[in-house]
């Protein structure tokens, strides 16, 4: 079950908004997917964003996937510490495996899923 608290896109990656600021992960499914994952291609902060665009890669010992961010805005904090241990997003996709921290621009989010729909999508791609 996905957290309440976000909002999720049909590529797999979650927001969780808190006043003007979002925090961008990908989901447990998507992780579950990948496999172990062993490095992250993360932007620099500062970098521009808008919502959709590609903002990093993620590899696994099974794949390279493009990361897509589900909110526009300016990128305002990286976690770095995934880029020693790339693991975490594994061990913790919704917690300390968040990616990016980005201010959102006027209007965001917008089309995203909450939970309940996110989980059908889902249960309907994994038959």
């Amino acid at each position: 079950m996905e957290p309440t608290d976000r909002l999720y896109t049909r590529e797999h990656e979650w927001v969780k908004v808190e006043g003007d600021r979002g925090t961008v992960g990908i989901t447990d499914f998507a992780q579950k997917q990948l496999g172990d994952v062993v490095f992250l291609e993360l932007p620099e902060k500062g970098k521009k964003i808008k919502s959709h665009e590609r903002f990093g890669t993620v590899e696994s010992v099974k794949a390279v996937s493009e990361l897509f961010s589900p909110v526009g805005g300016e990128i305002v904090e990286v976690n770095s510490a995934l880029v020693q241990k790339p693991e975490t997003v594994n061990a913790d996709p919704y917690g300390t495996g968040w990616m990016i921290r980005v201010k959102l621009d006027p209007g965001e989010p917008a089309g995203l899923m909450e939970a309940g729909q996110y989980s059908e999508y889902v249960a309907k791609e994994a038959k």
